[in-house]
């Protein structure tokens, strides 16, 4: 049966017009759907019981409770969602200070292959649909107070293009969850078309995974750099005008003797020289299966200093949830599907 959470007010204008019923009630449901607290079809009270009838001989509503959830000593949580064809995705709860920001799976698996990622050792298994990615944050204990939200997990989410925008349209129309583009952030390692459709369809903050201003480096680390190569997705950068609000930042994980040498932190300024970004330096959480170690703080932190010296804002993220396994880079169920 088809949901009815995760569609966009004119999918619902499609589906009333359909089932013969007045063109009002789309509003009244993405209203149920996305602004209110409900959970079933029946809980609209406001729609007569006929019409309720009418719509579950099609729909269900359309959530999906978390599979188990685990909390970290520092308040992160990571909770699992089972998803398409009885595999699962998992989804960070990062709560600081006034800030609770839910980094949510956007494919089951990824197919990209980056040397660091523990997702993309288990391959790609399948894409998200909108109402699967919104769920991530209906259904967690923590919805109401989301502040902020990052397309940071699981997937590549420019690789699951109309997904994505479509979830982005749900989270941002003032008939859905009406929250500010200005608090979600879209992460990709560089899909330049659809980064390019991303910019152009949406007002939310891009953030792409660099690693290496080197070429070399960063195709040994990131085989997507032989499709779309850096340079290209700098270029594209460029050409867009991102105004004074909306923001474009680099993530950069830092591995020891690899990419956190002096020559780096001249390429990298020569690279961005001139636009406004900002650099998040990331450690690194070694994962099974890769020669790649973290740079130890010492080394980050000079990193950073002589970044922000030569005028790059650069910043270190603070790791979170790394006892739980919900830090950067460390989502995945292979495990847990294993066990299921």
């Amino acid at each position: 049966m088809d949901k009815l959470f995760g569609k966009t007010l004119d999918e619902l204008k499609e589906i009333v017009a359909e089932l013969g019923l007045l063109a009002y009630t789309a509003r009244q449901i993405s209203d149920w759907l996305y602004k209110k607290d409900i959970h079933d079809i029946d809980a609209m009270s406001n729609l007569a019981k006929r019409t309720r009838d009418i719509l579950k001989t099609r729909f269900e509503f359309g959530l999906t409770p978390s599979h188990n959830v685990q909390e970290s000593i520092d308040g992160t949580k990571k909770y699992l969602f089972p998803t398409i064809d009885r595999k699962f995705i998992e989804t960070a709860m990062i709560p600081e200070d006034d800030r609770v920001t839910v980094c949510v799976s956007s494919q089951v698996g990824c197919k990209m292959g980056c040397l660091f990622c523990m997702t993309g050792k288990q391959g790609f298994q399948g894409n998200l649909t909108a109402g699967d990615i919104l769920n991530q944050l209906k259904s967690i204990d923590e919805w109401q107070k989301i502040t902020n939200i990052v397309y940071m997990g699981m997937g590549e989410p420019l690789d699951n293009l109309n997904e994505v925008l479509k979830s982005l349209e749900i989270l941002t129309s003032e008939w859905g969850f009406a929250m500010s583009p200005r608090r979600i952030t879209v992460s990709t390692i560089g899909l330049v078309p659809g980064m390019k459709s991303f910019l152009d369809k949406s007002e939310c903050h891009l953030a792409v995974s660099m690693h290496t201003p080197f070429d070399e480096e960063r195709r040994e680390l990131m085989p997507i750099q032989n499709v779309y190569p850096l340079e290209e997705v700098l270029k594209e950068i460029r050409s867009f005008d991102f105004g004074r609000q909306r923001r474009v930042s680099f993530e950069y994980i830092m591995f020891n003797g690899v990419n956190d040498t002096p020559a780096h932190v001249k390429e990298l300024t020569r690279l961005l020289s001139g636009l406004r970004c900002r650099i998040n330096l990331i450690r690194f959480h070694p994962i099974p299966g890769t020669p790649l170690t973290g740079s130890p703080d010492h080394k980050i932190q000079a990193f950073k200093d002589a970044l922000n010296k030569n005028g790059i804002l650069t910043t270190i993220r603070a790791s979170r949830g790394q006892d739980i396994y919900a830090a950067c880079g460390l989502l995945s169920t292979k495990e847990l599907m294993r066990k299921e």
